[in-house]
């Protein structure tokens, strides 16, 4: 009889039509091995306060995956670029040994758009995150969707909880595909090129 009602309890969201994002947020597993990830930011510039607040929030954020800076950037994981352009990242996720870049783009902070919120938005392209410009504030994925009022820099506990899922294998969940660049024009629509 247990097992009747544990299977029917199991079913009423499904024959209810419930969809994956109206599932609350749980952790993902804990991994026993904790990703690393490095990152270079010496080509940064006037970016290098808000990568730090960025790979903090995640660190705070998250369980299998741990940012730090790169001892060089030649051994970097992943580098962060001062550009004049857009902001766009390599969409991960990055396991050791990748090379991913994301470019920290001037355009969005002419259009007064807040430096943290913007590294944290693209680090979580790094960690395997897309886009979700319809999103509220408190998603940092939903980068200039809210408009450039919000500053929030910090993942919501949804996301956090997807970067985990991404990195619960450790580094023996690295997968190889081919790498694509999210570029946030923050004025228009996203658009998505094959890197090389």
């Amino acid at each position: 009889m247990i097992n009747r009602i544990v299977a029917v309890a199991a079913l009423v969201p499904a024959m209810l039509g419930a969809t994956a994002a109206n599932v609350p947020a749980q952790s993902a597993p804990k991994t026993s091995a904790v990703v690393t990830l490095t990152y270079d930011a010496s080509g940064a510039g006037k970016w290098a306060d808000a990568i730090k607040k960025s790979a903090e929030n995640w660190n705070n954020a998250v369980h299998n995956v741990h940012l730090q800076p790169a001892s060089s950037a030649a051994s970097a994981d992943f580098v962060y670029k001062e550009t004049n352009g857009w902001p766009q990242s390599t969409l991960g996720p990055i396991f050791p040994g990748g090379r991913g870049e994301v470019q920290l783009g001037q355009e969005a902070v002419n259009e007064g758009y807040d430096l943290a919120r913007v590294a944290t938005h693209e680090t979580g392209h790094i960690l395997g995150l897309p886009d979700d410009y319809e999103g509220p504030c408190s998603e940092i994925m939903s980068g200039h969707g809210p408009g450039p009022s919000c500053t929030n820099d910090k993942p919501d506990a949804t996301e956090a909880a997807q970067v985990d899922q991404n990195y619960a294998r450790g580094a023996s969940g690295a997968q190889l595909k081919d790498r694509q660049v999210v570029v946030d024009i923050w004025r228009g629509a996203p658009a998505l090129a094959p890197s090389h």
